[in-house]
């Protein structure tokens, strides 16, 4: 049973930063691309950093040189460190594997304000 659970939320001011752990089970997670995504409220999902599974990473124009995506493929692990937050980066984050029909986890909140 595949399973995607994502943590490390919360509330952080403007220029703080968090990272965030997304625990996967029940995949061949060396064999993915991961991807992290976000939902602000009224909008739709965006895709924000991704991994391939040769470590390569590409990032949406919004997060480039804030956010920084990694995995450890040891533990089924994808993080994100996020930086200089900016209170248009509040939103619900998620992570998943590209291409797939993995269910998605419940994701992590994430809230940027003074």
């Amino acid at each position: 049973q595949v399973q995607l659970v994502e943590s490390g939320g919360g509330l952080v001011q403007p220029g703080g930063s968090l990272r965030l752990s997304c625990a996967t089970s029940g995949i061949i997670f060396r064999a993915y691309t991961m991807a992290w995504y976000r939902q602000a409220p009224g909008r739709q999902r965006e895709e924000v950093a991704v991994i391939f599974y040769g470590g390569a990473t590409t990032y949406a124009e919004s997060v480039k040189g804030r956010f920084t995506i990694s995995r450890d493929n040891a533990k089924n692990t994808v993080y994100l460190q996020m930086n200089s937050l900016k209170p248009e980066d509040t939103a619900v984050y998620y992570c998943n594997a590209k291409l797939s029909n993995f269910p998605w986890g419940q994701g992590t909140q994430v809230t940027v304000s003074s």
